[in-house]
Parts: structure tokens; sequence; C-alpha cells
């Protein structure tokens, strides 16, 4: 019976490849997302283990944070890339799922994101979402819930305005784009809680600023922040 089972399996896969995300090799199972190369490859940064990494350090002076932490560093052209741009415009969610877990476990063994209330993903103006199919914020949040078993706060925190893209945009305009973006609709929700901020990429952090900004105005709150990846220079 094993015979013809993987006599079944090597046939499917002849005509229905299952293959890696990153590099597109087929030589992976069909439960697996990324193989073995491509996951050696990731760039993780180790951040979860540090006080005053360089992440938090974006945000000195300008929010009050408990602590903040990226997966990965972000570059153009390199396997981090790709898989943000297999999940944010390709529908890729299993990615982003998968890569919310690896950022879920970094956590989890780290001593500086303990006992969490809620996990909240950095809205999208909800004209933009639809357009989309989803928040990616909260496909990563998806991924972070699995592992460490917090629950996903949703639609209580919302950008209330269109802003434009940030992509080519100096630092103050970025901020001036986005500031009054947001809105707590439900401030008593968080008010006491230990809350985790979530989004994919942060380059000069100001969208997570004003949001983190909205939200401790709103409600006393524990405020911490996590990024699947931070843009390198």
């Amino acid at each position: 019976m094993s015979t013809l089972q993987s006599i079944f399996s090597d046939t499917t896969h002849l005509f229905y490849p299952h293959i890696c995300t990153g590099c597109g090799s087929d030589l992976l199972s069909e439960d697996q997302l990324l193989c073995l190369l491509c996951i050696n490859q990731l760039p993780h940064t180790n951040f979860a283990q540090h006080a005053n990494n360089p992440l938090e350090k974006i945000f000195w002076g300008r929010i009050p944070l408990l602590a903040a932490h990226s997966e990965f560093y972000f570059a153009k052209e390199t396997l981090i890339q790709e898989l943000i741009h297999q999940l944010k415009y390709k529908g890729n969610q299993a990615i982003g799922y998968f890569l919310g877990e690896l950022m879920g476990k970094s956590l989890l063994n780290s001593n500086r994101f303990k006992n969490l209330d809620y996990l909240i993903p950095l809205p999208l103006y909800p004209e933009k979402e639809r357009k989309r199919g989803f928040n990616q914020a909260t496909i990563i949040c998806n991924g972070l819930s699995a592992r460490m078993n917090v629950p996903v706060l949703k639609d209580n925190v919302i950008r209330q305005r269109f802003t434009e893209t940030q992509t080519k945009k100096h630092r103050r305009e970025r901020w001036e784009n986005v500031a009054d973006s947001f809105l707590v609709k439900d401030p008593s929700l968080l008010n006491d809680k230990n809350i985790l901020l979530v989004d994919d990429v942060v380059t000069t952090g100001a969208t997570l600023e004003a949001c983190g900004h909205t939200i401790a105005q709103s409600a006393i709150v524990t405020l911490s922040v996590a990024t699947l990846s931070m843009a390198t220079k």
C-alpha cells in the first residue's frame, strides 16, 4: 500500500509540483512553504533579545514603548522582499502566516514580550483593504497568535482617512501624511492592557508612530511594537 501511495505522490508531484515560495525549487513536501536553503537564508535580526536595539532607537523620544522587535532585515532584491511581495501583492497569505509564526517563536524566547493581552494589526484604510482582500498585518498577527496564544484585536483601532503611499516621501513628509489618520473606537477595551502593535515593514516608523501615538493618547496602555522586517539602508 505504501508503494502505491508513493507512486501516486510522485506522479501527482510531477504534474502539480509544490514549489518553494522563495526560490521556486520543487524539492519539498506539500506541507512546506520554503525549502531548507531558503529557511537558512532568512536574515533574522535577534532584536527580541536585546533592549535598545535599532528598531527601539527609531522610536526614542517619539512614542513610549516597552519593547520593539523586527524579525528580519529587509533589503531590495532579497528573499524577504520576495516573500513580503508574495504576501501583499500575490495574495499568498500562507507565507505571511508562516512568517508570523516564526516571529512568534522569537518573541516567546524573549523575556521582553511577556503577558501580552492583545495583538493589534496596523489597520489599512478600508477601501485599500477591500481591494487587496485582506490586511497583511492581520495575517501576520494570526501566525503570531497561533504560536503565542494571544488574541488578535481587530477593528477597534481603525484608519479613518486615506493616505498616499509613503515610499518616496522623506521622514517629515511621512509623518505629515499619516498624522491624525487613526482612531480608537472603544478606548475602554485597551485600558490597562499590554498590547503589541504589528506591521509588515518599518522604514522611518512614521506610520507606526502615528498609530501608537493615537493608542497611547486614547487609553492607559503598555505598548510594544513588532514588525516582520526592518528596512536597511
